[in-house]
């Protein structure tokens, strides 16, 4: 199975402390993602977001500036997982929110990077300008 890595940014209108919140928190994550969220913020610990089409661990945290967890989606092939890495970097009108998902299987790649964009950075935009 050939892998692909998807590498993203964006610019956020909130605090590296809002965005890092709005992923660890499972209420805060579920109410801009539209689906149950189960998230702890331990190392080592099990997630599940989407009401459970998408899970892993959590493999490094530091709060308010990066999140490294372990990440599939279960329609990807048994046992498979990918690594994520979310840098967040404090920005004059927000956060820089720097994105990398390395060992992603190709033949999803392509949903995988838009999904990042339709259900993650536009939603936290428009939650964090209060449009949402």
């Amino acid at each position: 199975m050939k892998n692909v890595t998807i590498k993203q940014g964006c610019m956020l209108p909130g605090t590296p402390h809002q965005v890092y919140e709005m992923f660890m928190d499972s209420k805060q994550h579920a109410a801009f993602t539209g689906g149950e969220a189960l998230i702890s913020q331990k190392v080592g610990s099990a997630f599940s977001t989407f009401d459970g089409w998408a899970s892993g661990k959590n493999i490094e945290l530091i709060p308010d500036k990066k999140i490294v967890q372990t990440w599939r989606a279960d329609d990807w092939p048994a046992g498979h997982y990918s690594t994520l890495t979310i840098k967040l970097l404090k920005a004059p009108k927000g956060t820089k929110l720097l994105f990398t998902q390395i060992d992603v299987p190709a033949q999803h790649a392509k949903s995988i990077a838009q999904g990042w964009k339709d259900y993650y950075w536009e939603p936290m935009k428009l939650v964090l300008a209060g449009k949402r």
